[in-house]
């Protein structure tokens, strides 16, 4: 049952994450083409200033589903619902918090932007913008934590692919129709706010759980010593932007466009990224599960065999983005002139900070599963601090550049962290393992490199010609790995292949 839920969530959160890079590259392209680089930037601005309120959770989500496990896994609904009448609580709070948050928001924003944009423009972009949000925080958010703890996170993926298509006809539709930004962007909100709301609905149904409970408040009592990692991979998804947004009305080199370019590559690096992580998606309540159990050995062999396919993914998509995202962003913003989008040396930094974020989800995702985040926290401090300290020195003198290296940077350090932790506290095994992995990846990418470089030269002019250049880049990436998977990995590689297939026997007796 455990590794049938984390196959079926791993298959759902990698369609959503298919669905949402396909229509978050489909959006952007026509919504720049109908309304500017400047509208997509400050709607990408002002969606990121919203998305500050997410400090106040203060790590509240993975504490609780640690707190979870237990309870779940020996089927104590009291306790379940006690802990969610305290998680659902503290999400109130903060949405109460975040009205009054989006308001400020809407009045100081505009200040950034009014070489473009009146005050009334932005101000009422702000609130619409909010809508969803406060929805999430509202109705939805405990009811998803609890479903993620439960390892049924395909019901939530399964509810976001039908939003994510939902909005994705409604805003082409609009923008087809060449509507108002403010019409295109409150469709947008309105489909999201009712997501949350179903979600209720359907934790209601299946859990039961009682509106009397005693709030259970220890588990949220801990939310300090997640903090420090909720807000590095906050920072990790918000810093950039934030620094861009700021310094393009101080700084003669950046514009607010610069923020519709800095979006239009990480929608498509983080696209290859959330693609990583789906496939560790279930994963951690799994984990989570062994180690509520007390099955070490089994923790231990799971772990090996999880480890060597996440870097083999990782170094698979990542390489294989590398090469092909310049000729993408080329094919992509073909007529579009009023901002400078071929940036190839800023693609090569993002590219290799998002490659080396999904090389520490294993790591990330045992420790935290451990309810490890006490010992941890101080690691993702420095982290947020490497990133916020770089990103400032360097935009100035780099611009675009400089904020991916600091990404880069604070990636480089926090993963190192997480992989020397993991490896003495929890797996007691020696450190070299993560770093022969690392040699065997960086041989492997550079590789491809090299060979991708010694074949003809061709310039793809259309999507279809790009797709065929990816098959080859991908082709010849793929070999290369499972030639090293059987010189160097060759039992790990056996046991995902009988895993593979058990899994499909199991679906297939299901039905």
């Amino acid at each position: 049952m455990r590794s049938r839920n984390a196959l079926r969530g791993m298959v759902s959160s990698l369609l959503l994450q298919f669905v949402t890079m396909v229509c978050g590259i489909l959006l952007p392209r026509l919504f720049i083409g109908t309304y500017g680089s400047a509208v997509n930037g400050t709607a990408a601005s002002i969606t990121q200033f919203l998305g500050y309120i997410a400090l106040f959770e203060a790590g509240v989500g993975g504490v609780v589903r640690a707190a979870l496990y237990r309870p779940l896994a020996q089927n104590n609904l009291a306790a379940v619902s006690s802990i969610l009448r305290a998680t659902d609580r503290f999400f109130r709070r903060i949405a109460c918090i975040f009205v009054l948050y989006a308001v400020v928001i809407g009045c100081v924003f505009p200040l950034f932007v009014r070489k473009d944009f009146d005050f009334l423009f932005t101000f009422l972009l702000v609130l619409i913008i909010a809508l969803s949000t406060f929805s999430q925080y509202f109705f939805g958010m405990s009811r998803q934590v609890l479903l993620q703890a439960d390892q049924k996170r395909y019901i939530t993926s399964d509810l976001q692919i039908l939003t994510v298509i939902l909005n994705t006809a409604l805003s082409v539709l609009l923008i087809r129709l060449h509507a108002p930004v403010h019409m295109v962007k409150l469709g947008t909100a309105v489909i999201y706010a009712l997501r949350p709301i179903v979600l209720r609905v359907y934790v209601y149904r299946k859990y039961k759980p009682d509106p009397n409970a005693v709030p259970d408040t220890s588990a949220i009592a801990q939310r300090w010593d997640g903090f420090g990692h909720h807000t590095a991979y906050f920072l990790h998804t918000n810093t950039d932007v934030f620094v861009l947004t700021v310094f393009s009305g101080f700084v003669s080199s950046l514009q607010i466009a610069d923020v519709s370019v800095y979006t239009v590559y990480y929608s498509i690096v983080s696209g290859v990224e959330k693609i990583v992580a789906a496939f560790s998606s279930g994963v951690e309540a799994a984990f989570g599960n062994m180690i509520a159990r007390e099955e070490t050995q089994t923790l231990q062999k799971n772990f090996a065999v999880y480890e060597y396919f996440s870097f083999t993914l990782t170094t698979l998509l990542f390489t294989c983005a590398g090469i092909l995202l310049q000729p993408f962003i080329a094919v992509y913003t073909h007529g579009i002139t009023d901002a400078q989008y071929a940036r190839p040396a800023f693609g090569i930094l993002l590219t290799l900070a998002e490659a080396v974020y999904c090389i520490r989800i294993p790591y990330n995702n045992v420790t935290l599963a451990a309810g490890h985040y006490r010992q941890t926290r101080n690691g993702a401090f420095i982290e947020a601090g490497i990133n916020i300290v770089l990103s400032l020195v360097l935009v100035v003198p780099l611009g675009l550049e400089g904020v991916a290296l600091a990404t880069l940077a604070a990636m480089v350090f926090r993963t190192i962290q997480y992989a020397v932790y993991l490896s003495g506290q929890i797996l007691h095994r020696s450190i070299l393992y993560f770093f022969r992995r690392c040699a065997i990846a960086g041989l492997t990418a550079g590789l491809t490199v090299f060979i991708h470089h010694l074949l003809p030269a061709s310039t793809p002019l259309n999507y279809l010609q790009w797709a065929l250049y990816g098959i080859r880049t991908a082709a010849i990436c793929g070999i290369l790995l499972l030639a090293s998977s059987l010189l160097f990995d060759r039992p790990a590689l056996r046991v995902l292949w009988a895993i593979f297939k058990n899994s499909i026997k199991t679906r297939s007796a299901c039905k």
